[in-house]
């Protein structure tokens, strides 16, 4: 018993997270984490070209 106030307060909660206007700084997160921005050769694709494991 007592299950569904429980669950109410998750589901507000949730439901907070979700619409809140979350106002973050992405360009200082990016400095704070050390992110440098350079542009990807060609051999840093995500997808191999050279055919391997294809079948």
């Amino acid at each position: 018993m007592g299950r569904g106030r429980a669950k109410a307060k998750q589901t507000k909660v949730a439901r907070e997270l979700k619409y809140a206007n979350h106002n973050m700084d992405l360009e200082r997160l990016r400095q704070d984490l050390g992110v440098v921005d350079e542009p990807m050769r060609d051999d840093e694709t995500d997808a191999p070209n050279d055919g391997a494991g294809q079948a």
